[in-house]
């Protein structure tokens, strides 16, 4: 069941506001969660949850702002939630007026969600990503899913899921007569098997430079097709 995106409690609470109101309010996640259009989520990802069945859900603001954080700071599913319960920048930056010394929720819950968005609600969140990067999002800037996973269980990581982002944008050209510059298919390729070794002392640098070059692949592609498509596909 969709819980709406304001976290805050209506009951006051004098410790917790005083914390809240000696932030910097110059520092730059606060300046960021003011100028993010927090309900372009709403609108987007709402239609993935009941309205009035089911066990409530997290807020769609924590959750966005949750994986927004995990980019911008290159942080892992666990250490963002853990990072969340100990500063409360993050907190404001994920919606919360008070502060709240527990977890927002468990990390799996993050996984859970990138798979209820889907790929078009990642590739919104990380269209955002990219703009909050600058061009350090295509240079210079790593960003890694460092979860540690069973061998024998597939997540959704972020190598993962900047690869199936190209594949489906380039199943969508060809599918609407789209003429591209290239397709990437044999250098999403090389990435693919560079990013494998990234557990390698040696060949680490390799594959964090492969999977930042993927994310530089797709947010290409993405703005390619943003010129070439009809505009009403985006509507």
């Amino acid at each position: 069941m969709l819980t709406k995106s304001s976290p805050i409690s209506t009951q006051s609470n004098l410790f917790h506001s005083e914390l809240f109101s000696q932030l910097d309010v110059k520092d730059p996640l606060i300046q960021l969660a003011n100028t993010i259009n927090w309900t372009v989520f709403d609108d987007a990802f709402e239609q993935h949850y009941s309205q009035d069945n089911g066990r409530p859900s997290k807020p769609i603001r924590l959750m966005v702002g949750l994986l927004l954080l995990k980019q911008l700071e290159n942080l892992s599913d666990e250490r963002v939630v853990l990072q969340f319960k100990r500063n409360p920048y993050y907190q404001y930056f994920c919606g919360y007026s008070n502060y709240m010394p527990g977890m927002p929720c468990n990390a799996t819950e993050l996984v859970h969600f990138r798979k209820r968005i889907g790929v078009k609600g990642f590739n919104l969140i990380f269209k955002m990503s990219v703009a909050l990067h600058g061009k350090q999002a295509q240079e210079s800037s790593v960003l890694i899913d460092t979860t540690v996973q069973e061998k024998n269980i597939t997540y959704p990581t972020d190598a993962k899921l900047a690869i199936k982002i190209i594949n489906r944008l380039n199943k969508l050209a060809k599918r609407h007569g789209i003429q591209q510059r290239r397709t990437y298919v044999k250098e999403v390729k090389n990435c693919r098997l560079s990013i494998r070794h990234f557990r390698h002392v040696k060949k680490r640098a390799k594959a964090k430079k492969a999977l930042t070059r993927l994310r530089t692949i797709a947010n290409k592609l993405i703005r390619e097709l943003q010129r070439k498509l009809p505009q009403y596909l985006f509507v």
